[in-house]
Order: structure tokens, then sequence, then C-alpha cells
């Protein structure tokens, strides 16, 4: 075979494998123009909180967690500042147990510096902190029983808000349907027996304890009450609301018939202290068997 052959097989040889390590993520990336004000700031997990303005087409205004790339960018940024960027939104290519897109911002420019004149909202926002004190909040749950926070005392106590009639799935149902599979491997692990779930809606005006039992039915897809002696489903009334909301660093605004809200999951301590608090939806189940494993290690 002469040379010009075999350079020929070698290049169509390497063309191949740079396009099989390498694939086309771009072709399934959507792109959309951003703007937003910055909550926090998480330099090690190279991510932020902001509070972004509406997406046409795409997202309601809410606050969530955005990684940003290239991470250098996060040492420009500033809690209250406001800022343009471009968010990228990637669908998963393969199907998994619990498929979400992958998404962040790039391209991320500062419009205007935060205003040190001390205001309400979400500059002043306040974030639950490993060590603190986790109020005794009052709700009634699933089966129309008032509970507390203290009651759960000795045990680790699994928190997330969501509401019933959310339609996006990759938020409230997304929330869930994590939960429920934490709840099957809390059933099957002896050592996580003393761990406790508890799913919290922020929508007193329609999430009822009879709605709040079928949605919870359907989320574990199971019938059996014995579901609620490890995973409850509760409702905050509105006079608590707000308490409640400034605690967990939720933002909730009804709009239209929904409600605009960002998500916030707690890990609570045996002794009611704030063990770990997560942010947005970026986090997965693993990270809380491994948290409540670790809390329950250590007497509280």
């Amino acid at each position: 075979m002469d040379r010009s052959k075999v350079a020929l097989i070698f290049s169509v040889l390497l063309l191949f494998l740079l396009t099989a390590c390498h694939p086309k993520i771009s072709q399934s990336a959507k792109r959309y123009p951003f703007t937003g004000r910055i909550v926090s700031i998480d330099a090690q997990d190279q991510s932020a909180v902001i509070d972004g303005d509406a997406i046409p087409g795409f997202m309601d205004a809410m606050a969530m967690s955005y990684k940003i790339k290239p991470p250098a960018t996060l040492s420009q940024l500033a809690t209250g500042d406001s800022i343009s960027a471009v968010v990228v939104v990637v669908e998963p290519s393969s199907k998994t147990d619990n498929p979400a897109p992958d998404y962040w911002l790039e391209n991320v420019k500062v419009t205007a510096q935060k205003d040190s004149t001390p205001a309400a909202g979400p500059k002043t926002m306040h974030m639950p902190a490993p060590g603190e004190d986790v109020p005794d909040f009052p709700f009634t749950n699933q089966s129309g029983r008032r509970i507390s926070l203290h009651q759960y005392r000795g045990q680790v106590l699994l928190v997330t808000f969501i509401y019933t009639r959310c339609p996006f799935p990759d938020f409230c149902p997304r929330m869930s349907g994590n939960f429920a599979e934490i709840y099957k491997q809390l059933a099957g692990d002896s050592t996580l027996a003393r761990a406790h779930l508890l799913t919290i809606s922020f929508d007193p005006e329609h999430d009822t304890p009879k709605i709040l039992r079928d949605y919870a039915f359907s989320v574990a897809h199971t019938k059996e009450p014995a579901l609620f002696n490890r995973w409850e489903f509760a409702v905050v009334g509105a006079t608590d609301l707000p308490k409640v909301t400034d605690f967990f660093a939720l933002t909730v605004k009804p709009e239209g018939g929904l409600i605009t809200h960002n998500l916030s999951t707690t890990v609570i301590g045996r002794d009611g202290k704030v063990v770990r608090w997560y942010h947005g939806g970026d986090w997965q189940v693993s990270d809380l068997i491994k948290d409540a494993s670790s809390a329950l290690e250590h007497k509280g």
C-alpha cells in the first residue's frame, strides 16, 4: 500500500476518534439572554444564587443556583451586583433514573454594582448555616395533625419544599422524585433507621391535608399508610409562611395561579441544628444519604 493511501486511512481514523471522544454538545445546547441580581456566591462550588428575571419562552422570574463558567469570573462578582449573561441549557443525552438538563451561565458581565444602602430583599436573604438552631416552626401534615420541627429531635430530618401544582419537571417534581428514591434507600438500610423525610408545601390556599395525602401516594408510588412513618408531607400556614421562607431562604411569589419559587433543601441533625443546606436543585440523592449517615454517627 502506497504512503498516500496509508496517510488517508490514518486521517480518517484520527477524525473518527476525535469525533467519538468529543461529542458535539453544542448541537443540543440552547442559549438564552439572562439578567438578574446576585444573592450569594459559593466559590468552592463555583456557583452563585441569582434572582433571575423572566426569560420569555423559557422560564419565569425566580431565584436559583447557577454554575458560572469560567469559574474565574466569580472573583469579579459581589453579592448584590446586577448582571447580564447567557444561560446555556443542555438536555441529557441519555436516560437515567432522574434525568435533568445541565445548565450554567457564561459571558457574565456586571451591569450595576451592589448598592451599599441597606435594603430588604435578596441582598439580605438569610442563608441557613451549619450549627444554626432551626426554629420550632408548626405545620399541618397529610393527616390533618399539627406537627412541629422540635418533635423530630433525636432523628435526622431531611426537609425540602414544594407545592403540589408545580408544573416544572426540574423543580418540585424533581425534589419529590429524589425524596422518593431516598425513601426507598432508607427502608433498606438499618443504619438510617432514625432518618426522617419531611416535604413541606408553601401553598396553604390549595394544599389541604387530603391533597397532600394524594400527592404523597402519587410520588411515592404506594397507597400504604405506612409511608408516613418515614416520610411526611405538610403545609405551612399563611401566618407562619413569611418566617419559614425567610429562614430557609425561599422566594415564593404567587403569579397567575402558579407560584414562582426557588428550591431549598436542609438536613437537620438530631439536636435540631442545621447540618447542611442546599440551595437550588444541584444535589444528588447520594449527597443527602451521606449527610444523614454522617449526622447519625454523631450524638446531638
